[in-house]
């Protein structure tokens, strides 16, 4: 229940961001407006001590979320996807938020298997180690087929993570809602939507099906990407609360030592990865959403593996298009052409000046092409890119969010591998080679070819919906009449019994 009850939780939350030193470093962050400092610092100030201390090593922000446990653990690492809310800085501290807590204990993860695959742990494993891994949602062991002695990896939730996590989504909505009413400038960061988002991605991560699905669909795109690897679903051994799929050996693609011992090509690997990833992205619009050192592997052979698919990202042709044309008119330095492609996409509103859109676009690819290649960074392309299109009118686009983002992640691992790599050089035949299939007369051809197929699917039903199309047309309905009174009142009765709990909880301590 997204109600007032939701208030104490809160509470608890502001009192550890509070004790934490996390509450100023996140407000300075969303850029929050002095009357919401003041209300919420005032209101949470008295009880700080009941917030959780976390471990003082760890910057502010990961210490308070690592301290509040799984739920808030996971919105962190969610939150840092969205630099647009959070800031360039912030993300980059909660996109090394340690993802590590203890293990629950051996029998209950064997009575999970049991529970979700109807037979004793013993009959489908002839060995099922201690957890290798242990996150905010699920825990890792290494076991052995009993059939065949194959190894696997098993996946399993945490006993109750649905309902902790539940609670936890509730208590954000309200805060979430809270902050619109006392933040209207806030809105412009849709809090409401983010926390959509985080549940959307939470709920599909608490269904290991999903991820199973997910894997399985992103091994069938690439199966023909030389190169690359993705571990098989052992679907039989598989559920909602259990995932099994193939083990993987490799080194960690964070380990530069041991891939040079291994007589590894670092800037072959470093190239390989970007490629990849950007192949992923345009070539399918469907691409592994957390792709950092911690979800990959290097095989033997210099394959990349991945795994962990519980984020990954779609996009739809038209936006992999916009894209395309965007990074391509970038390589080119055409920013007249970029500034039109972000019109015509409607990303920038049609009454703003083009021509002044792409001199702010200059101003933004000029400095990065005029570095030496091992300074070239996409991060710093897209925080200048975010500040200009802010200015411009913009409005987030969440699915485009998620891409830059995992971009940056991919620049990171690569200049990780090869720091003097030149990332647009990298990119270029890539880009080149999707702008080249999918913009010009055979993109054109193949586009009148799939509207036609939808048009004689829809043929009999098209004189229906034309005359229906018609009468909503010469008959519009009333407009709706203002309820600003009532919304006013509402969210003053809101106020009024957010302060009265506060008062409550502190008289009672």
């Amino acid at each position: 229940m997204r109600g007032p009850h939701n208030i104490i939780r809160l509470i608890r939350t502001g009192a550890t961001l509070e004790r934490t030193g996390a509450m100023a470093v996140i407000m300075d962050a969303v850029e929050a407006p002095p009357l919401l400092r003041a209300v919420l610092r005032g209101v949470v100030w008295p009880f700080k001590w009941l917030g959780y201390k976390g471990d003082p090593t760890v910057p502010p922000a990961p210490r308070a979320l690592t301290a509040l446990g799984p739920a808030y653990i996971k919105f962190g690492q969610v939150l840092s996807t969205r630099p647009d809310v959070v800031g360039d800085e912030m993300a980059v501290q909660l996109r090394v938020l340690q993802d590590k807590l203890p293990p629950f204990p051996i029998a209950e993860a064997k009575a999970e298997v049991q529970r979700e695959l109807g037979l004793p742990v013993d009959q489908i494993f002839s060995s099922f180690s201690e957890p290798v891994a242990a996150a905010s949602l699920a825990q890792v062991h290494k076991a052995h087929l009993a059939d065949t002695g194959e190894a696997v990896a098993v996946k399993i939730l945490r006993p109750g993570i649905e309902r902790a996590f539940r609670r936890d989504i509730d208590a954000f909505y309200f805060a979430a809602k809270v902050i619109e009413v006392l933040s209207p400038s806030s809105r412009r960061l849709r809090p409401m939507e983010v926390i959509t988002h985080f549940e959307g991605v939470v709920m599909g991560e608490l269904d290991l099906r999903l991820e199973s699905s997910a894997a399985a669909e992103f091994a069938a795109n690439t199966a023909k990407d030389e190169g690359f690897q993705v571990p098989s679903i052992r679907w039989h051994l598989s559920g909602r609360r259990v995932m099994t799929l193939d083990w993987v050996e490799g080194i960690s693609a964070g380990d530069n030592a041991a891939i040079d011992a291994a007589g590894l090509d670092r800037r072959v690997l470093a190239a390989r990865v970007l490629q990849l990833f950007l192949s992923h992205a345009l070539r399918d619009g469907y691409f592994h959403g957390d792709m950092h050192q911690g979800n990959l592997k290097i095989g033997a052979n210099g394959d990349i593996i991945a795994y962990d698919f519980g984020i990954m990202g779609r996009i739809d042709e038209y936006t992999r298009r916009v894209y395309a044309e965007i990074l391509f008119g970038f390589i080119r330095k055409d920013y007249q052409r970029v500034a039109e492609v972000h019109f015509e996409a409607g990303y920038v509103p049609a009454h703003k000046d083009v021509d002044e859109f792409a001199r702010a676009l200059r101003a933004v690819g000029e400095p990065i092409f005029g570095m030496d290649a091992s300074r070239i960074s996409m991060a710093r392309l897209l925080s200048y890119l975010f500040e200009v299109t802010e200015r411009f009118g913009m409005e987030t686009r969440t699915e485009l969010i998620l891409l830059q983002r995992t971009m940056v992640v991919v620049e990171g691992v690569a200049r990780s591998m090869d720091p003097h790599m030149n990332i647009w050089q990298v990119a270029q035949p890539i880009v080149t080679d999707y702008v080249s299939k999918s913009i010009g007369p055979r993109a054109l051809l193949n586009d009148l070819r799939k509207a036609a197929l939808v048009l004689a699917r829809f043929g009999p039903q098209l004189p229906r919906l034309a005359e229906d199309a018609l009468i909503r047309l010469n008959n519009p309905p009333p407009p709706p009449r203002p309820q600003r009174r009532r919304a006013r009142l509402s969210w003053m009765a809101l106020g009024g019994v957010i302060v009265g709990a506060a008062w409550f909880v502190q008289a009672l301590v």
